[in-house]
């Protein structure tokens, strides 16, 4: 059982909860915490002295001071006014993330909001109510405003839901939940959409997604180099000790994994070929290098998942700093850093694919034998060529630009939220990518036998050919590479 506000947020824990696969609830001393903090901000809320967002405006209109009869509907106008996200609407799934991560945040004492607004957070998330959050509209600072105002909008019978695959409004829902409306209380509009719980969110499932196409695309570069019928010596142990990069060492390792006991590696021509080429040799530093900005993007999340990043934090009876935490820069540039190492596992995979296409050391050309008729496999790599320059033109990082908003008072923005998307949309462009290399990669190595591979390549050969057979003729590829495809999202091959 996880506890809100007082256990640490991982990224297996995070989608372990939203799968429902572990339990999270708010004990005893994280309630306590909350209704310390929210005792604070009432005492604020009812004083004389300006608070910035508890008894006054918001950005440009910070100097406006309101009265505590005016407080609930400053609050709720808070909301209403920043949801104006635009474009097709993210995966409910996403909208779960942002929710756990929203209150774990609030459950830390620092936010100010009712225990009761927390509850009923967590009601949605425990019975799959699932707001509608449109993708575009955050520059990623001073929160992810309109996603998180969207995303909070049904407290107050305002905006949607995902009900299955179909959208509800939230007036519907919460009556037939028997729940009715909240109306927010000083802070807590603020405590809601100050946050960076939607660049966080993508953070999130993007490295889960990554890590399993890390492991994909070195089980894929094995495959290749078997199909090749490559050198193994470029992945002892002796040689990245001398280089000892983490993400290095591992690859390195996990490649000496997937030839072990290789009757077609023993086979290699040494005396043909002094070194294979890059995309070959070079697997342990250039899937390494994905990896350290993986574990780089994962540290960081990890460190935000845990944080408050609303705006002000409350420190004391006396004290709320109108601080920077919701800024975030430093997820966006991890996220352009994490883009481009994805990037790169799906060029140096189109490199081996093509590789394999060019009739060398005993393959046929196009990995057919019936050639000139049939085209064989010449056109996927078409395929993932495009998907490549796809990936390059994601790669520009968001977090490199700003642009001012809030009338100035919000002159340098993180643009952290566009990060995050292109990032899962690389990643979904590598499954692809990968998906064609294992089908090149299967026919390759059909023209080794009677040679035997290691085991678990042995295992992943069969997984494919018990979907998509050896090509002698030409057919319809596209078949093939969807089936591919979907057992990649699946995470169906044997990666460890």
């Amino acid at each position: 059982m996880f506890k809100y506000g007082i256990d640490n947020l991982t990224v297996a824990t995070v989608i372990s909860i939203a799968k429902g696969e572990l339990k999270a609830v708010i004990n005893d001393e994280a309630q306590a915490k909350v209704q310390s903090c929210r005792a604070k901000v009432e005492k604020m809320a009812n004083s004389d002295v300006a608070v910035y967002g508890i008894n006054t405006g918001f950005g440009p209109l910070c100097d406006v001071q309101i009265t505590p009869e005016e407080t609930s509907k400053l609050q709720e106008n808070l909301l209403i006014t920043h949801a104006v996200g635009v474009g097709e609407p993210i995966d409910g799934f996403l909208s779960k993330i942002m929710m756990i991560c929203k209150v774990h945040a609030l459950c830390q004492g620092f936010s100010g909001v009712r225990l009761e607004l927390i509850e009923r957070i967590i009601y949605f998330i425990e019975n799959d109510l699932l707001p509608v959050v449109p993708k575009q509209g955050s520059v990623g600072a001073s929160g992810d405003l309109a996603p998180l105002s969207h995303l909070f909008l049904p407290l107050l019978g305002e905006g949607e839901f995902w009900i299955n695959t179909k959208i509800k409004s939230s007036k519907e829902v919460l009556k037939a939940h028997n729940l009715a409306p909240l109306q927010l209380q000083a802070k807590e509009g603020l405590g809601l959409i100050n946050g960076t719980q939607f660049i966080l969110a993508h953070a999130i499932l993007g490295l889960q997604k990554m890590e399993y196409v890390l492991d994909l695309a070195d089980l894929a570069g094995a495959m290749s180099l078997e199909g090749f019928q490559g050198s193994a010596s470029p992945f002892k142990e002796e040689l990245h000790k001398i280089r000892p990069f983490k993400g290095n060492l591992k690859v390195a390792e996990r490649m000496r994994m997937f030839l072990k006991d290789s009757q077609n590696v023993e086979n290699h021509f040494e005396c043909e070929r002094v070194q294979d080429p890059y995309s070959i040799r070079c697997i342990p530093q250039v899937h390494g290098a994905s990896r350290n900005a993986y574990q780089h993007l994962k540290e960081l999340a990890e460190i935000e998942m845990n944080s408050v990043t609303d705006n002000p934090i409350v420190l004391s009876e006396t004290e709320a700093i109108s601080g920077g935490n919701f800024h975030g820069q430093p997820l966006a540039m991890a996220l352009d850093y994490a883009s481009i190492a994805a990037s790169e596992l799906g060029n140096i995979s189109d490199r081996r694919s093509y590789l394999l296409l060019e009739g060398k050391y005993g393959l046929p050309r196009l990995l057919t034998e019936a050639g000139g008729l049939n085209s064989g496999f010449m056109i996927p790599q078409y395929t993932t060529a495009a998907l490549v320059t796809e990936n390059k033109s994601l790669c520009f990082p968001p977090s490199a630009d700003s642009v001012p908003t809030s009338l100035g008072q919000e002159d340098h923005v993180s643009m952290g939220s566009i990060s995050g998307r292109k990032f899962n949309q690389i990643l979904g462009n590598v499954d692809k990518i990968l998906a064609i290399e294992l089908m090149y990669a299967a026919q390759a190595m059909e023209f080794r036998r009677p040679n035997t591979f290691s085991e678990i390549v042995e295992e992943n050969f069969k997984l494919i050919r018990e979907k998509v057979a050896k090509l002698e003729e030409d057919r319809v590829l596209k078949d093939d590479i969807n089936t591919l495809v979907k057992m990649v999202k699946a995470q169906q091959f044997i990666v460890n």
